[in-house]
């Protein structure tokens, strides 16, 4: 139909209609352009002033990887021809997940898509800072809050989210948008005690160091990890081991690591009078023996002098000790992470001779028991049951 007769059917004045047609909208009594210029009738006017500088930023276009108000238009007129979400974003050159989420989000009602609403929808997503979810909406806040004190990763915790609660879309969280909770006051939504929940147990962030790995040498001959088989470097082959210790105060007492390299499995080793050559290789020798013979693959471990009867433990376990380069903690790397995880249930410059059998067996199952990425999140433990079961 013509513009006359659109406006009488839409009941708005001739001037109005042709506004529209060129992209004026009016918002408390001013005429605004797409843009967000305030437009007079017979010159452009522009203002900086602050009550009008939040309706000019409503149409801005801030970036190409945003929609535009043309695209926008392109949309709709392409949609109104029964054209598919693959045809449009091939027409717009976007990813056809952009289309989809434009009209998902973005529509008035169910089914009507209106471009100038659509990009005003946007644009008001756009201010920030915004409130943190953790703090206006309580039922996240308290699952988050939940999983902090057993000590998962927010990153866990996110997972986890869509895995309970799959259709809940307000159900859901960032990992950075809970360590902003915890790290910055200012965006609160937690508790200050759920900060030592965190693994770092810091209140701030900081950058990690990477230490350096003993140097020490022994009289057998060590067999180096560059010999080590193909098989056990990609994580091919189950019952591959990494190991290290951990230790407390004064470097006077400490705990052995173990880690299955494919499942991430750990297993601690309790060394109640010292760490001696001797002590770690009776330890190590003993929990060993507690696994079937197919789990018994190997054992790579750094050069400190605690594995100074490395040849005796290999003769005994029937394991090769494959040893790292010198300074090079990441060729142990399931292990150096474990090792991390467990400073926040065994503090640095900690008496470690103060946790019994039963401590170590606790933390192992509650490690175990976390969902890990590497994993499809699944669990260690529900992993190294799989290999208990199936081989």
């Amino acid at each position: 139909m013509s513009r006359n007769d659109a406006a009488r059917h839409v009941g708005v004045h001739i001037r109005t209609a042709i506004d529209w047609d060129n992209g004026m909208r009016r918002s408390n009594g001013l005429r605004l352009d797409q843009d967000g210029r305030i437009m007079g009738y017979n010159k452009d006017v522009t203002t900086l002033n602050s009550r009008h500088t939040r309706l000019a930023a409503i149409d801005q276009q801030l970036d190409p990887r945003y929609l535009s108000l043309t695209e926008r238009e392109h949309i709709r007129d392409l949609k109104a021809t029964g054209a598919s979400i693959r045809f449009i974003a091939r027409a717009l050159q976007r990813s056809p997940s952009t289309i989809s989420r434009e009209l998902r989000r973005n529509c008035s009602n169910p089914g009507t898509y209106e471009p100038y609403a659509a990009h005003r929808t946007a644009a008001g997503r756009r201010p920030r800072p915004k409130g943190s979810k953790l703090k206006y909406r309580e039922p996240l806040r308290d699952f988050v809050m939940e999983k902090l004190r057993i000590h998962w990763s927010p990153e866990q915790i996110c997972h986890a989210l869509v895995k309970e609660h799959p259709t809940d879309e307000e159900m859901r969280v960032s990992p950075e948008t809970i360590y902003q909770a915890l790290y910055v006051q200012a965006r609160g939504g937690l508790k200050k005690e759920v900060q030592a929940a965190l693994r770092t147990g810091r209140a701030r962030r900081k950058s990690h160091n990477t230490g350096q790995a003993r140097r020490n040498r022994f009289s057998d001959p060590m067999v180096m990890i560059s010999n080590r088989p193909p098989e056990i470097e990609d994580r091919a082959v189950s019952g591959h081991w990494e190991g290290d210790l951990i230790t407390g105060a004064l470097n006077q007492s400490a705990i052995a690591t173990l880690v299955e390299r494919t499942t991430r499995y750990v297993m601690l080793v309790h060394l109640p009078e010292n760490h001696s050559a001797e002590a770690v290789h009776d330890g190590l020798v003993a929990t060993i023996k507690t696994l079937p013979a197919h789990l018994r693959g190997s054992l790579t471990w750094d050069q400190g002098s605690e594995m100074a009867t490395h040849k005796s433990f290999t003769t005994a376990t029937a394991m090769p000790v494959y040893f790292c380069d010198p300074a090079s903690p990441w060729q142990r790397g399931s292990n150096e992470n474990t090792n991390g995880l467990l400073r926040q249930y065994f503090p640095k410059s900690t008496d470690l001779s103060a946790y019994g059998l039963a401590d170590l067996e606790q933390v192992a199952q509650e490690l175990n028991a976390r969902p890990r990425k590497t994993r499809g999140w699944d669990t260690p433990a529900e992993r190294f049951r799989d290999l208990l079961i199936n081989t």
